[in-house]
Parts: structure tokens; sequence; C-alpha cells
């Protein structure tokens, strides 16, 4: 739906001021992609599964509570990681259920 010119005025101002205010914020705003932000959210979720490994090998013969603790660690960044994926690619649960009913004609009614 597109705005009137009264509407647009508004916009106009409402983003002059926003740069005026504070042009360094308004910039990253403006520069900040979704690739740029997952790219980020992968290293710390990449990061998080070296870490839960480090920790369960680790800790394995010695503490074993903390050994299982890393464990945690990594299925969460795995976990992160695939959301992270799904999310740049468009594939979500939609591509999974595909996937499902594409197994099920392959196998055929006799399962």
């Amino acid at each position: 739906m597109a705005l009137d010119d009264r509407e647009q005025q508004i916009l106009d101002e409402i983003e002059r001021q926003f740069y005026e205010d504070d042009p360094k914020l308004a910039e990253t705003v403006a520069t900040t992609t979704l690739a740029k932000i997952s790219g980020r959210q992968l290293k710390w979720a990449g990061l998080a599964l070296v870490i839960g490994g480090g920790v369960m090998l680790g800790f394995f013969t010695r503490n074993l509570p903390v050994a299982a603790g890393g464990f945690v660690i990594m299925v969460v960044a795995v976990a992160w990681i695939i959301a992270i994926v799904q999310r740049r690619t468009g594939a979500g649960l939609g591509a999974s259920g595909a996937l499902a009913a594409r197994f099920r004609r392959q196998r055929g009614p006799d399962g």
C-alpha cells in the first residue's frame, strides 16, 4: 500500500531526524544485512561447538557431569547452526516435511 503525500513527508522527517541525531547508528542500520548477522552468529555457534567438544573430551574421564555439560553445549551449538543455515537458505519445516514425503513415495505403500 502506497503512502500518501502527508505520510511520506512524516516518514522523510523521521528519517532525517534519525540521521541527524545519531549518524553512526543510522549508517550501521543502513549497512547491516542478514548475511553479516548470520555470519557473525555462525562464528559464535562454531566457537561454542569447539568449546563444548573440548570440555567434553577434557573432562570425560575426570568429571562426567562437566563432560555431559560440554555435550549439551555441543548439541545446542549444532541446533543453533542448523537454525542459522535454515534461515539463510529459506529452508524450514516445510522442506523437511517435503523430504519425508519423498522418502515415503520411494518406499512405496508396503513400507
